[in-house]
């Protein structure tokens, strides 16, 4: 129970110093405008990276979660355009989660039909929609409705609604993992899909049900994307690796089984907070890619670390010669 507070509490701890330190150096940090903006802008990753936390509690990746995310994006330039309104509107919307929808379909009976790897599955589905994309739109162009950017953006003070709302999802999927049969289910069969079966889980109907979450809460995630570009951009949408990124930092084992929806959404936070704090600084961009990659290291280290010493002791204990016992003599070579 504690190693599963850790991920938590570190999260917390580097979102909290992290903001003190720049608050101190860069009054800017704390005014409205940047908070605001900071958290509008946490918006798809932290919607994405949940998303991608049930792909990984059923052993699971889920690569194309970025181009999903530039599909829903291009797809909304087309069907919620700034002359559409009411009930038009409304369908586009439903175009765009239906986009999603059939995402997570694919990539579930990939992977659950034809016996496809996670990796590879998502891999082929990513270049199917990055193409797909890029088809529709050659480069960036086609308004999105300024009524649901308004509608997405919508605050309380310097809070959105939509942010509110997100630390709601991720709380109550914490709930659902940790207190429910069906949460129970999905650890299950990411610890072990063959003995979740023999259990008489329903594994096949949990690994689609992983990946079509993952797939809606990353169309979600494509329209804070949008509320971003405002325009049908293609060339967008590299949550794939940050998702991933968030998860694990947030507590996901990549062998699944294990993780917190919380804790993506705080790694997830954390990940854009540093993006945010590093212009005010004045500090180049590429300087977020590292830190973040050291964070990877240190939190697989940190969480893993019972498991990685009991390792390295049943190796030690391989590869240890047996001492001769008293009065006998060791054996000739």
């Amino acid at each position: 129970m504690r190693r599963g507070w850790l991920p938590l509490v570190l999260m917390g701890a580097l979102i909290v110093a992290l903001g003190a330190y720049t608050a101190a150096h860069q009054s800017a940090f704390l005014g409205k405008e940047n908070l605001n903006a900071l958290m509008l802008e946490a918006m798809p990753l932290v919607l994405v990276s949940i998303g991608q936390m049930s792909a990984l509690l059923v052993g699971g990746f889920d690569l194309s979660v970025g181009a999903l995310m530039t599909m829903c994006v291009v797809t909304a330039s087309f069907t919620m355009t700034p002359s559409m309104s009411g009930l038009a509107l409304f369908a586009g919307a439903l175009a765009v989660v239906g986009v999603g929808l059939a995402t997570g379909v694919f990539n579930a009976t990939l992977i659950q039909v034809l016996r496809l790897p996670s990796i590879i599955a998502t891999l082929g589905t990513l270049s199917i929609l990055t193409g797909l994309a890029l088809l529709l739109r050659s480069y960036p162009s086609g308004a999105i409705n300024p009524d649901v950017i308004t509608a997405l953006t919508a605050a309380v003070g310097f809070v959105p609604y939509a942010f509110i709302g997100a630390i709601v999802l991720a709380v109550l999927g914490d709930v659902w993992l940790y207190r429910s049969r069906r949460g129970l289910a999905v650890r299950a069969v990411g610890r072990d899909e063959t003995s979740a079966r023999r259990l008489g889980v329903a594994t096949r109907r949990t690994v689609l049900f992983a990946f079509v979450a993952c797939s809606l809460m990353a169309t979600l995630g494509g329209f804070y994307l949008a509320a971003e570009v405002q325009v049908g951009s293609p060339i967008i949408g590299s949550q794939a690796l940050e998702s991933i990124a968030a998860a694990v930092l947030g507590g996901a084992s990549l062998a699944g089984g294990k993780g917190s929806y919380v804790g993506a959404f705080l790694a997830a936070f954390f990940l854009t907070e540093i993006d945010n704090v590093l212009p005010l600084f004045q500090q180049p961009t590429e300087y977020a890619d590292m830190a973040i990659g050291l964070l990877i290291l240190l939190a697989l280290v940190l969480y893993q670390a019972p498991e990685l010493i009991s390792r390295y002791r049943a190796s030690r204990q391989r590869v240890e010669p047996l001492a001769p016992a008293q009065g006998e003599e060791a054996p000739a070579a």
